[in-house]
């Protein structure tokens, strides 16, 4: 029986990475392949398909930029105003010219919702299982606690594309996306904002207490800490900035911060002491021109980065002090002289070298999910709106490991609010916030006075708060399969 179970979940691994290239979302189990009852029956097993998940977050599903979490975290950050395309070039345009957000029968809408619904589903397999499964009660914690985790995580992305802004003080009764909550679920309505936040924190909260003293084997994984990062990043959205502040330190407690020399070396090592969740991509469970570094490093031999490496927004990049490290990692040349390029790799101002590939003929780059930097930010940005008098030092905290000549700032209130928000686009770049952060504090999108080309972003230079493109329409796909979800206004 044990080989046969094994054998069983080695299929039902590769249904986790194959099901990647199914039809629907909401209505097809994840287990087609497989035995379910097997699969799940044991704690041991449902820990298997936990690594499964953790695998599924990097792997290609679709078109080559399609590469899981990191292909949205590109997608959310090419559409707002710190990344620049030097020329143009097919891979995220659409996301830089704000055209996919309004096309409900394009891939680009269709890949975020498809993905973050699957990791979801594959979730729900576990969580639906593992109180029946036999095993070690210590086991089952870990396993639904992590799932738990990714169940909050992927309704809370999806939430932020999907819905319209969450607004503290409000009801919040504007549609956001289906709660999906079991494996089997089919025709779900579209639940308000406010629904699908109070479910995400209630699958935190669950989570904190089964993952309570977890020791996690690496970064790949899950634990206490993780889940308070993530229930602090979801109190930024909800402007809860006492509940923020509160789990931003918590989950950042005993982290360090890299060294200097650390911050310049290329952040693809997701055992960095600064880094609390992140993806190792294994050399035999990766495509070499469908990684996060085949698009956002400087130093791969792809067509996209010889032709189009990413930029710097060149008004953010002379903010930063020459003294600062995170100066380092933008070439206001282009040249770099201090990495390897390849002879046909085209230069212009202001690239970056900030994620860097193995080398130039292996494009595997460690992902960056959640690091301490932004827990000090977030801490930061929440007592800055309580008005609490430490806010500048925590900021202080941070910026000062990057540029020992930062000195604390003596600003309050709006002041203090603008400078945090400054160093937030400049350390989190390329990580995946900007569209979200403009989204949430209701800021318009400005990319006016840089060296952005109004040719490439197809004469989208600004985009007011207000406008109906920072919701991205629903693929038509899903409509069709569930005609119970309403679309987003056209």
């Amino acid at each position: 029986m044990k080989i046969i179970n094994k054998k069983y979940i080695v299929l039902m691994i590769l249904s986790l990475v194959l099901g990647a290239c199914s039809e629907d979302f909401l209505d097809k189990k994840p287990t087609e392949f497989v035995g379910q009852s097997d699969a799940t029956a044991t704690a041991d097993n449902l820990y298997t398909l936990l690594n499964g998940i953790h695998r599924s977050l990097y792997i290609r599903y679709e078109q080559q930029s399609e590469t899981g979490i990191a292909g949205v975290m590109q997608a959310v950050d090419i559409a707002g105003e710190d990344i620049v395309y030097p020329v143009t070039n097919g891979w995220f345009l659409g996301f830089y010219n704000w055209q996919s957000n309004t096309n409900q029968n394009g891939q680009d809408v269709r890949f975020p919702y498809r993905t973050f619904y699957q990791i979801n589903r594959n979730a729900n397999t576990i969580i639906n299982s593992v109180d029946a499964a036999t095993g070690s009660l210590a086991t089952k914690k870990i396993v639904k606690g992590q799932a738990l985790v990714y169940r909050a995580f992927c309704h809370f992305q999806l939430v932020q594309l999907y819905g319209k802004r969450y607004v503290n003080g409000t009801t919040n009764s504007q549609l956001g996306v289906p709660i999906v909550l079991t494996v089997n679920t089919e025709l779900i309505n579209r639940s308000t904002v406010e629904e699908v936040y109070t479910q995400i924190n209630k699958d935190l909260d669950e989570a904190m207490v089964l993952l309570t003293g977890y020791t996690k084997p690496n970064n790949s994984h899950l634990d206490l800490r993780v889940a308070q990062g993530l229930k602090a990043r979801v109190a930024l959205v909800q402007g809860k900035w006492a509940v923020a502040a509160d789990f931003a330190s918590k989950a950042r407690a005993g982290k360090n911060l890299m060294t200097i020399a650390e911050y310049g070396s290329g952040f693809n090592n997701y055992a960095n002491q600064e880094w609390m969740w992140g993806s190792f991509v294994n050399d035999l469970q990766t495509e070499s021109f469908a990684n996060f570094g085949a698009y956002m490093s400087r130093n791969f031999s792809s067509t996209v980065i010889r032709s189009c490496p990413k930029a710097i927004n060149s008004k953010l990049y002379n903010l930063i002090p020459t003294t600062d490290v995170r100066s380092t990692i933008f070439s206001r040349t282009g040249q770099h002289p201090n990495i390897t390029l390849v002879s046909t790799a085209q230069r212009f101002p202001f690239t970056s070298q900030k994620f860097l590939a193995v080398s130039t003929g292996d494009s595997r780059c460690d992902v960056p999910y959640m690091r301490a930097a932004e827990m000090f930010l977030i801490e930061a940005e929440a007592k800055a709106n309580l008005g609490a008098a430490d806010a500048a030092k925590v900021l202080f905290d941070l910026v000062s490991k990057r540029d020992p000549s930062y000195v604390l700032s003596t600003k309050t209130g709006a002041a203090l609010l603008s400078d945090i928000y400054i160093q937030r686009r400049i350390e989190l770049w390329g990580e995946g916030f900007r569209f979200f952060d403009l989204k949430r504090t209701n800021s318009p999108l400005d990319r006016t006075g840089a060296q952005h080309n109004t040719t490439i972003t197809g004469g989208v230079m600004t985009v007011p708060a207000d406008d109906k493109r920072w919701q991205l329409l629903l693929p038509i796909s899903e409509i069709n399969l569930n005609p119970a979800i309403e679309q987003n206004p056209i």
